[in-house]
């Protein structure tokens, strides 16, 4: 897909707050059935501590990992549980502006198992925004909410802020608000939708005590698999000079050999667009109200031969595939370390180098350039990171299928694994099991 593409660009927030990921649980969605929990919480494990955990500013918590990994075959579920978080966070942003009551949520539940079109799919997590912790989790049917609950913990003591269940035998709603919860509650409470959350609608309109739970949601960045990582904050970062050196200094850091970056945006005039005669009128007044005035951008990669002083510009839809993707991760890598913001990745190593997985996560772990406490959170089948002293055993965890095809995550902890012992060999020999049973095939 070229990359000479037109892009609008919106105002970023002056300042980004600091927040973590604690944990996060998921019950009956796509290959989940019981629940299954992504824990971030550091161990006590003395290893790479400095580089590889970081201490919250709230001080009754314990150590974070700035990182985890997900190993296991193809179809175990990997993809599906960074889907699950990306539902929650879609979900959480547009249920109560993009639909309508009696619109189905669009939910899917695990097929295999008799009760579970029928049963609620459950996401928590549990996270920090600024200095308090929060555990915010929902549970929905195809039709509604079931339950929702929002716990917060300001100097370690839990309040419970608001709690809503639905009881389908009276087919009321019953409701719990904590005396730490101020504001018009009954009105909110009556404009939430049966199939809309009430965190999203009390955000809407204008419930200030609610809008850091919401605004961790939105500034969670999540890339899923198969999904094209556009280019655009990058480009849009390339604006400026100094901003655009990063992003160069960047790109070299990985050992691309590249000497400048030139962006170059121009307008499509009416004069200047050219449509087949042919084309349905009401087609070209689409086209036309899309592309015309639109501001398009060219993006180039200076490359020069030192050796006879030789220079060219490449358009970067000519560049490799690891090269382009490395320019669209440039921007938001770089966000998640000057912010301090949570990032996820499914398969990371999609045409990248495991050199350049390594510099990326390499990044993140460090102390020196990762001050604000990012965290990357990501699945990938490149073993070599394992054996190469650049995570800590707890970071690592492992999904596969048991006998009902329901995936289950769990934590290489589980197997109790040795200092210094060889990762990548235990796990490819099938002692962490999350490897594809290989069969033959008569032709």
């Amino acid at each position: 897909m070229p990359f000479i593409c037109y892009v609008f660009f919106t105002n970023l927030a002056e300042s980004v707050k600091h927040i973590m990921l604690i944990e996060f649980n998921v019950k009956n969605f796509r290959s989940f059935w019981e629940t299954q929990t992504l824990n971030l919480v550091a161990s006590s494990l003395s290893e790479l501590q400095e580089n590889n955990t970081i201490r919250p500013k709230t001080n009754s918590l314990p150590r974070l990992l700035r990182s985890a990994v997900v190993y296991g075959p193809n179809g175990a579920g990997k993809s599906n549980l960074i889907t699950a978080l990306h539902f929650m966070k879609e979900f959480i942003l547009s249920s109560s502006k993009e639909s309508q009551e009696g619109e189905t949520i669009k939910r899917k539940s695990f097929l295999l198992h008799s009760n579970g079109p029928n049963e609620s799919s459950v996401m928590e997590v549990i996270f920090i925004e600024g200095d308090v912790r929060y555990q915010y989790g929902f549970a929905v049917t195809n039709q509604r909410v079931v339950q929702e609950w929002l716990l917060a913990y300001p100097e370690n003591r839990a309040q419970r802020w608001f709690e809503r269940s639905y009881n389908p035998d009276t087919k009321q709603e019953q409701w719990l608000f904590g005396s730490k919860f101020t504001g018009p509650k009954k009105l909110w409470k009556e404009a939430t939708r049966s199939n809309a959350l009430f965190l999203s609608t009390a955000v809407q309109l204008n419930n200030d005590q609610l809008k850091p739970i919401y605004s961790w949601f939105q500034k969670l960045a999540i890339i899923r698999h198969g999904q094209l990582i556009n280019p655009e904050f990058t480009i849009r970062t390339c604006q400026d000079k100094e901003s655009c050196q990063r992003i160069l200094d960047f790109m070299n850091g990985a050992d691309l050999s590249i000497d400048g970056i030139d962006v170059t945006e121009k307008k499509i005039t009416q004069e200047q667009l050219k449509l087949p005669s042919d084309m349905p009128i009401d087609l070209q007044k689409i086209i036309k109200k899309d592309i015309i005035d639109t501001t398009f951008y060219k993006v180039e990669f200076v490359h020069q031969n030192r050796e006879i002083g030789f220079t060219v510009s490449l358009p970067l839809e000519e560049e490799s595939d690891g090269t382009q993707k490395l320019f669209a991760y440039a921007a938001p890598w770089l966000d998640v370390l000057d912010n301090g913001l949570v990032l996820v990745v499914d398969e990371l190593d999609n045409s990248l180098h495991p050199h350049i997985v390594r510099f990326l996560l390499q990044l993140i772990q460090n102390s020196t350039t990762n001050k604000k406490g990012g965290q990357l959170i990501f699945s990938t089948h490149d073993t070599s990171i394992l054996d190469q002293n650049i995570l800590r055993r707890d970071q690592i965890w492992f999904i596969e299928k048991d006998s009902m095809q329901a995936s289950q995550l769990y934590p290489l902890s589980d197997f109790h694994p040795r200092k210094g012992e060889a990762l990548e060999k235990g796990y490819l020999q099938g002692r962490f099991g999350a490897l594809p049973y290989i069969g033959e095939v008569n032709f």
